[in-house]
């Protein structure tokens, strides 16, 4: 394949995007006890939950780019 022919979609419209932002605001809104109110481990597990998603968003951009 050629360098013309591979081109990398703008990052908002890629479907890693749309689902890691979704379980982000999850995550986020799990941890705050906006969701379930809880203990402190659902407060980490969301937060966590949070960071492994932006995690796994930013490693499948650099994956597409460098391919």
């Amino acid at each position: 394949m050629s360098e013309e022919t591979k081109q990398t979609k703008p990052g908002f419209k890629t479907t890693e995007f749309w689902f890691s932002t979704a379980a982000a605001v999850i995550g986020i809104l799990f941890a705050s006890g906006f969701i379930a109110e809880g203990g402190n481990v659902d407060k980490i597990v969301g937060m966590a939950a949070t960071v492994l998603a932006g995690m796994g968003y930013t490693v499948s951009r650099g994956l597409a780019k460098k391919s």
